[in-house]
């Protein structure tokens, strides 16, 4: 049987999410957005209500939600503000490889400090000549005695100015391709760690976006993610299983912004003796919009369903995380266009809201590629 309803709980969390982003976020988001202030005492504010990481057992001090209820959540953090979204998930996206693969001795530690004491990590894996194409990556960790040295940069690293410790992807074994990688645990004070300056990007500018580089770092060897090396690539990219639904939902809650910013400016602007709305050609716009942002929410909650039953949702992820992405953009450049001349300026919020949209395109796997892991997939039977 197919339900489409939330649960109880479901819209509980939904309901405390709103009134949070309502209270916390939509109130200072432009303000953030022009001045890139990283929005850490809003973070550590939806934290303690218990909004962020809701994927952490209970035995390690989460609350132990499924990603359906994860993404219901992060929907409404991107309805209030998509920069916020991101900056606040980059902690989520550095534990899914460690729950996926770490031993539980190292769950206990990693994912206790985020659950119980609101730790910040940062997931990184990016290069500046290494994106899509993970195996390409040049970080290397080489084993000297009971420690693990890292040398090597990574690039487009969320949250990194102010993460506690870092999920780092190296490899171990240069010369096996992607076999030879493997996940380790960095912490921020670590000597030879040094972090470059905040980027200025076109949107999103709250999320705190870096570079970061490895000079010599050494790190326990228990540290290394798991009980062995080699096993770094699979466990990084079973992450995404996990985090896509996610990163989906922050791109139709954004969507859905847009959409609502739009649907009440035609109401109140009047063209021709009438509100814009009841102009077919802008109405039909609307429509679209709608029906995108409906399409978006059900694929992204198929795959979060599907990762709550133990099936396989990289292809449902991909679907989710490609067309919800695709309409962000789509969405937030309609809403503009309803608000005409007033949209392309930053006094209203829908100019926002679009430079916002286009990272949604190119992180965690661009739209392209995203078309490539589904192209793999539904070719697998014809092989």
């Amino acid at each position: 049987m197919v339900d489409f309803q939330l649960d109880e709980t479901q819209a509980m969390l939904k309901e405390l999410a709103h009134e949070f982003v309502v209270d916390e976020v939509r109130p200072h988001a432009e303000h953030w957005d022009q001045e890139s202030t990283y929005p850490l005492d809003a973070i550590k504010s939806a934290h303690e209500r218990g909004l962020l990481n809701l994927h952490i057992p209970e035995q390690y001090g989460g609350p132990g939600f499924g990603s359906m209820e994860e993404v219901v959540v992060n929907e409404e953090l991107a309805w209030g503000d998509p920069g916020f979204a991101t900056a606040a998930y980059a902690t989520a996206l550095a534990s899914a490889p460690i729950l996926t693969g770490a031993t539980d001795a190292q769950k206990e530690v990693w994912l206790r400090r985020i659950a119980e004491e609101g730790a910040l990590a940062s997931y990184a894996v990016t290069e500046p000549e290494a994106g899509s194409d993970v195996a390409a990556i040049k970080t290397t960790a080489i084993k000297d005695g009971d420690e693990y040295v890292i040398n090597g940069s990574k690039m487009w690293i969320t949250g990194a100015g102010y993460a506690d410790f870092f999920f780092v992807l190296a490899k171990t074994d240069p010369e096996a391709g992607y076999r030879g990688m493997s996940g380790f645990i960095v912490e921020k004070d670590a000597e030879g760690f040094s972090l470059g300056k905040k980027e200025g990007n076109m949107g999103q500018r709250c999320s705190d976006t870096r570079s970061i580089t490895f000079d010599d770092v050494r790190v326990p060897a228990n540290h290394l993610i798991g009980e062995s090396e080699s096993g770094g690539w699979m466990n990084a990219m079973k992450a995404f299983d996990m985090s896509r639904p996610n990163i989906a939902a922050h791109a139709t809650g954004l969507a859905r912004a847009a959409f609502e910013h739009a649907l009440q400016y035609s109401n109140e602007r009047t063209t021709f003796g009438k509100p814009l709305h009841q102009h077919q050609a802008v109405q039909f716009m609307l429509a679209d919009m709608k029906t995108k942002i409906e399409a978006a929410r059900l694929l992204t909650w198929k795959s979060a369903q599907e990762f709550d039953k133990g099936i396989r949702n990289t292809e449902s992820a991909a679907h989710a995380k490609r067309f919800a992405a695709d309409i962000a953009m789509e969405v937030t450049t309609d809403a503009v266009q309803v608000y005409g001349g007033y949209g392309y300026s930053e006094e209203y919020p829908v100019a926002r809201l679009m430079r916002g949209a286009k990272v949604m395109q190119i992180y965690e796997g661009s739209s392209q590629v995203q078309r490539m892991i589904i192209g793999r997939e539904m070719t697998k039977s014809l092989e």
